[in-house]
């Protein structure tokens, strides 16, 4: 497990483990306490419940957050599928495309999908859902931490 972390079972959650760093003055606090679990069909659910703070004008969630929660996700699956740990991996390129608004107070849900692994690449796709919603898809990849 790692230190910067604090992934445990989530008390409050059944099935759900906790995804925060443990230095909340970074970036990933922003988007407020997160949940990951491994579904059934081996992708990995990331969760967050956007708040006003995750507001635009247009009082639904904001483009930059449902991108941040997006990049998070990634990283959270492939340490969900025993890929990474936390470090020095990096994001080196993410297409989103945006279908609809998530709404502010209701789970917002990323679900990951693990479609290639190399040596030192991970490929990625997804979907942000809201319920029976479709937010966004989007496609990634992460380069893994060189080994030391």
């Amino acid at each position: 497990m790692c230190p910067a972390f604090i992934h445990r079972p989530d008390p409050d959650l059944p099935g759900w483990l906790t995804w925060e760093l443990s230095d909340p003055t970074r970036f990933n606090g922003v988007l407020g306490p997160l949940r990951v679990r491994e579904e059934k069909d081996g992708q990995v659910r990331v969760r967050m419940v956007p708040t006003h703070a995750h507001s635009n004008l247009s009082d639904v969630v904001h483009g930059g957050v449902t991108l941040s929660l997006i990049d998070i996700a990634m990283f959270a699956g492939a340490r969900m599928f025993g890929l990474i740990e936390a470090g020095t991996a990096v994001t080196l390129d993410l297409s989103v495309q945006f279908m609809g608004a998530g709404r502010i107070d209701e789970p917002l849900d990323v679900l990951v999908e693990l479609l290639r692994e190399t040596r030192r690449l991970l490929f990625l796709r997804g979907l942000v859902v809201q319920g029976e919603d479709k937010v966004a898809a989007f496609s990634g990849t992460i380069r893994k931490p060189a080994a030391r």
